[in-house]
């Protein structure tokens, strides 16, 4: 078959593969090509039995695939073929040298940029797919414009907004699309080859042009934007334990207010994921570097924020507890950093499976999807934890439960029967509040939700 277009992704991760089968699902004329250097990632998106999980995307994927959607580890030759390159490689904070913790370690992109002048004999059209610090596309065009065989590059910025767990249906329904480009007759033109691209399923409305930079910065922002919702609210979480307030309540009530809105304004034990901590960071960062000191510190407040919730979640375990977890044994309910996803980075999970583990308790941890990352995230230190998918099993004896995640299946869970099976006191922490705590209470539990008064039984 013959396509019209040849377009590349380089990166198969958690934004490259989606995004790309839903382009492939809703462009069969086009050619979409996937490359990755990691060959067992390549080898698991050509089966069944995909690298990441999101509802939906396994189902997209095999109609697409072989069809217009192919997988390959052959970066030179995806991009010899390419009329359009998505680079869609991993940016994670930097853990050294200049910058350490807080600025984005590009090395990845950089040499990226260098395998496509390397292997490129014809123009192309680079999208910055990635999230990177605003005015990253002047460095990619210096490093483009600076072949010796005359071939022009033009670059625009298609940042992600897409949440794990809803990517796919974020991707077929976005909120909006956003393409920077420079404001040229070049840029705006190729601007306009992407907008035609996405155009084949969203509505014009949603499809949004600005320039360059702002495209860049937008996806920081956004981030930082939802992550201070998060922080905001299980701030006021800590001042209703200690005012009896009930922060659902706080929450509905300020949330009906149109000017703000109820979405993420739910109190839990802290936001994770590979987005809003490195985003916010980097922002950090950015800020700092061009002198505005006061705006860093405003938006790293956001990050101390959510480190404060997580570790009052830990310590009101130890306390409830008699301020001794030593040999207990304490179930986690979910160990993602979010329902519908298998992803742990950044999970509250890890730091407070580490923690209770520091406190020499005996860990189980279930999750519908995690439990592989979860044993990577904590090798070296898991000599003191089971793991376990089935939730009823792994409550068998525990004397506590703290719920980590919101999946779906752990509030239809039969509680009565957990706790016919745990050991007497049975404490439950509710990090997420998705229990009915009164009849958790009724049933015999002592009941430590977040933002809330505890109900219990002493």
């Amino acid at each position: 078959m013959k396509f019209s277009k040849n377009i590349l992704c380089i990166g198969a991760g958690y934004v490259g593969g989606p995004t790309m089968t839903i382009i492939a699902l809703k462009c069969p004329e086009y050619k979409v090509t996937v490359v990755d250097i990691n060959e067992e990632r390549i080898k698991r998106w050509n089966s069944d039995d995909l690298p990441i999980y999101e509802p939906g995307l396994l189902e997209a994927v095999r109609v697409a695939r072989g069809r217009n959607l192919f997988f390959s580890t052959d970066i030179p030759e995806g991009i010899r073929a390419a009329d359009i390159i998505f680079v869609s490689v991993n940016t994670p904070t930097k853990t050294f040298g200049h910058g350490a913790g807080m600025a984005s370690d590009l090395q990845h992109w950089e040499k990226t940029a260098h395998q496509i002048v390397a292997y490129s004999g014809k123009p192309k059209l680079i999208v910055e797919k990635s999230t990177l610090p605003v005015r990253t596309a002047e460095a990619m065009e210096r490093i483009l414009s600076e072949n010796k065989k005359n071939i022009h590059f033009e670059v625009v910025s298609n940042p992600e907004f897409l949440a794990e767990g809803s990517a796919v249906k974020d991707l077929l329904e976005p909120d909006r699309v956003l393409i920077g480009s420079q404001q040229t007759e070049s840029g705006l033109k190729a601007a306009q080859v992407i907008v035609d691209i996405y155009a084949h399923w969203v509505p014009a409305g949603k499809i949004i042009t600005t320039n360059l930079w702002s495209a860049e910065l937008s996806k920081l922002v956004a981030n930082a934007f939802l992550a201070q919702r998060i922080s905001s609210i299980n701030a006021i979480s800590a001042l209703c334990e200690k005012t009896d307030a009930d922060v659902a309540e706080i929450s509905f009530a300020v949330g009906s207010d149109a000017r703000i809105g109820s979405r993420f304004m739910k109190a839990s034990v802290g936001f994770g994921g590979s987005c809003f901590k490195k985003d916010i960071l980097n922002l950090v960062y950015i800020c700092r570097s061009y002198g505005l000191n006061e705006v860093a510190d405003y938006w790293e407040k956001v990050i101390t924020m959510n480190d404060y919730q997580q570790e009052r979640f830990v310590k009101k375990i130890i306390k409830e507890m008699f301020n001794t977890i030593v040999g207990k044994k304490i179930t986690l309910l979910g160990f993602a950093f979010k329902a519908n996803t298998g992803d742990t980075r950044e999970s509250p999970g890890i730091y407070v499976a580490k923690q209770l583990l520091e406190e020499r308790a005996a860990l189980v941890i279930c999750d519908p999807q995690a439990l592989e990352n979860a044993r990577k995230d904590l090798a070296g230190l898991d000599h003191g934890v089971t793991y376990e998918l089935d939730p009823y099993r792994a409550v068998e004896k525990a004397q506590a439960i703290a719920v980590i995640t919101e999946w779906e299946v752990f509030k239809k869970l039969d509680f009565e029967k957990v706790f016919s099976v745990m050991q007497k006191p049975a404490f439950i922490f509710d990090g997420r509040n998705i229990l009915d705590h009164q009849r958790l209470f009724k049933i015999g539990f002592n009941v430590f939700p977040l933002g809330k008064p505890s109900l219990t039984h002493f």
